[in-house]
């Protein structure tokens, strides 16, 4: 039979469709394996991303508070670098060729190292003695205090037990001119951790540039406040931990105690060690990886670097207990996924068999159900954010936010996804969002860390609030932004407003004892404190010494309060004896006023206001206080233009005539012309004439 018999008598054979549906099945089944590794892997990297911005929101919060620890002890010698006393001291001794060549100690030396003394105390430069304490000729070893320098580095003047100043840090005297600087942390005598921070300290009136600079104010400090610093309030991990890093060579030194119990520089690693967590955060401050730690310890690890010290700030928490919950959760989830899988390949075998697609549709149906508790698992998660104690949110350059914790979302009444995309605007009002903004911007613009003020309407009362405007880097995903922690300070706020009511009050009832005891001065302090304020106001004075010239004017006679009433109210001109004792009764209204803590420079200026031949000493004389030169202006003005019992009082006229003509001798220029403007320019004439007609 041919072969076309045998084609016309069966016709063509057909192909089994039993391989082509296992090809087909098999693919699906590879195809759903991979999907399902890739949606692990995909909820996997959003858990990684999610950790990332809690890590990134604390290591900021950490970072923020160890710089501020440094931040706050430059302004205490930057504040001290500033006092004029001091300035006019270290000037005195460059002009005069070094402290050899000074006259012996100079007047100021003492008051320099009570101050010096105080600012210690009072700015965390203290710390115990060590060495026997037995009554012998044996010095005792200091570990912190400040001193003053020469540009030689020579000590002028310290506080008792101030350290010696070592040769490196002469060095770094003479090769950072006109900046301040740090010597880094090191051990000291006992171990304990030491820092030394140094403030240039410029010639009076001067331009602050590095060839004015005569000297510099040091400061040695324990950095036992440090560390607490580094941890988190409200953190649940028990692996988290934040750490000091300092980059030495090739190697790493670890500045701060570590959770398994090593001390401060006492571990250093090789910069090169693979995989090191370390490593990683020096070289990538701002990132984010898996890396190993100090005890070999897989980690999530992120960090910042400062800008004042050559610190790199670590975070990081152990993934076992970090992503414990993910991975078991994801596991379950593959587990449960690639059962799905196997589920839908057999169910499409048996619709293929049976026709039927009803073990597939559960299988879906399950899915849901589990991409549904993932979700309520990652919510879990980020609500530890909102443990923080204060406000805290992350907006744009425009002031829109990107996250914000519950103290910022719960009273606008919104939830944590409603806020995301809100303006400033909206949350907080115009008109305080206007200065957020404008600070958000200045932080990106400058990339710095700065602090602002700014009044809040809530619930019916204004609430004050301080914030710091963190700028965090950009990344690929996002735009740089800001992080903004705020804290409400209010009632702070409202407590020193009520110490500065209490303090006038006080002046005030002094002021009329004085008042009632000598009736032909009453109100005298209180015109002249009112002509001092009008006069540093005229300068442009700042609000501290300001507020220091009117409460020395007020205090000025408060010593009359020891001076019989019979001499107050004598009629005719006093005798040598009598003088002397009003003299000396104002020098004793001054150690009265001793012991009081003033803001500004009140019994400084009161003790050298007598202490000066106001006939001619306080002219423009620099050594002397301008709030002195100010209250003398202020002074001779009411005294002119009040009678008392032995002479008539001079006209407003013929009292400025003749301080204008005292100017450069015994009244200082530019209070007199500050004075005189006052008077023509600012109704100050008007109000003085008050003062004359109701003496009269």
């Amino acid at each position: 039979m041919t072969d076309a018999a045998i084609l016309a008598e069966h016709g063509p054979r057909r192909r089994s469709p039993v391989p082509l549906a296992a090809l087909v099945l098999i693919l699906v089944t590879v195809l759903g394996v991979v999907a399902v590794f890739r949606y692990v892997a995909a909820e996997r990297a959003r858990d990684m991303q999610d950790w990332q911005v809690r890590m990134g929101i604390v290591a900021d919060s950490r970072f923020a508070a160890v710089n501020d620890w440094l931040e706050r002890r430059f302004g205490v010698l930057t504040d001290l670098a500033q006092n004029a006393s001091l300035q006019l001291y270290l000037t005195q001794i460059e002009l005069a060729g070094g402290i050899e060549n000074a006259d012996g100690e100079m007047a100021e030396a003492g008051y320099l190292r009570n101050l010096l003394v105080a600012t210690a105390d009072s700015g965390g430069f203290t710390a115990p003695v060590h060495g026997p304490k037995i009554n012998a000729n044996v010095a005792r070893i200091g570990v912190a205090g400040i001193a003053l320098l020469d540009m030689r580095g020579r000590i002028m003047v310290a506080t008792p037990a101030m350290p010696p100043v070592s040769d490196r840090l002469v060095g770094l005297i003479r090769t950072n001119p006109g900046r301040r600087f740090v010597d880094d942390l090191r051990p000291g005598p006992d171990g304990a951790p030491v820092m030394t921070f140094a403030v240039p300290i410029y010639a009076v009136q001067s331009a602050d540039a590095a060839s004015d600079q005569v000297g510099v104010v040091v400061g040695m400090t324990l950095a036992k406040d440090l560390y607490p610093r580094l941890v988190q309030p409200g953190a649940t991990a028990a692996s988290a931990e934040a750490v000091l890093l300092r980059a030495a060579g090739a190697s790493i030194d670890y500045l701060s105690p570590l959770a398994d119990g090593t001390a401060p520089f006492t571990r250093s690693l090789a910069l090169d060690t693979p995989g090191l967590a370390a490593a990683f955060a020096i070289a990538t401050p701002g990132g984010f990886a898996l890396a190993r730690d100090y005890a070999n310890t897989e980690v999530l690890v992120t960090a910042r670097r400062f800008e004042t010290v050559p610190w790199t700030l670590m975070y990081k928490v152990a993934t076992d207990e970090a992503l414990a919950d993910t991975d078991a959760r994801l596991g379950r989830m593959l587990t449960v996924l690639l059962l799905l899988v196997a589920a839908v390949s057999a169910g499409l075998f048996a619709a293929w068999r049976h026709g039927t697609s009803q073990r597939a549709r559960n299988a879906a149906a399950e899915a849901r159900r589990m991409a549904q508790r993932y979700h309520e698992q990652r919510d879990l998660l980020r609500l530890v954010a909102d443990s923080q104690p204060g406000a805290m949110a992350i907006v744009d350059r425009d002031g829109r936010y990107l996250w914000a914790n519950r103290r910022i979302w719960d009273p606008a009444g919104l939830d944590e996804d409603g806020i995301v995309g809100k303006t400033l605007a909206a949350i907080v009002g115009p008109v305080p969002a206007k200065a957020l903004v404008k600070a958000v911007r200045e932080a990106l613009d400058d990339d710095r860390v700065i602090t602002r003020t700014h009044v809040e309407e809530r619930g019916g009362e204004s609430r004050t609030y301080m914030s710091q405007f963190i700028p965090l880097p950009a990344t690929p995903e996002t735009p740089a932004r800001v992080l903004i922690a705020s804290e409400d300070v209010t009632e702070l706020l409202a407590e020193r407003a009520k110490r500065e009511r209490i303090m006038h009050q006080l002046v005030s009832t002094l002021v009329g004892v004085v008042d009632r005891r000598d009736p032909y001065s009453a109100n005298h302090s209180a015109w002249v404190a009112r002509l001092a304020r009008a006069i540093a106001e005229e300068l442009d004075l700042p609000p501290r010494e300001t507020e220091a010239v009117e409460v020395a004017g007020r205090l000025m006679n408060l010593g009359k309060i020891l001076v019989p009433e019979e001499i107050l109210t004598k009629a005719g001109a006093l005798d040598d004896d009598e003088i002397a004792l009003v003299r000396g009764s104002l020098h004793a209204g001054v150690d009265l006023l001793d012991g009081v803590e003033f803001d500004g420079p009140v019994v400084e200026t009161l003790r050298e206001l007598y202490a000066r031949d106001h006939a001619g000493a306080d002219g423009d004389d620099d050594a002397i206080l301008l709030t002195t030169r100010i209250i003398s202006v202020a002074n001779t003005l009411v005294a002119l233009v009040s009678p008392r019992a032995y002479r008539k009082g001079l006209s407003v006229d013929e009292a400025l005539d003749t301080l204008l003509s005292r100017m450069g001798g015994g009244a200082n220029r530019r209070a007199v012309l500050a004075l005189a403007n006052y008077l023509d320019n600012r109704g100050g004439r008007d109000a003085l004439a008050a003062l004359v007609a109701a003496a009269e």
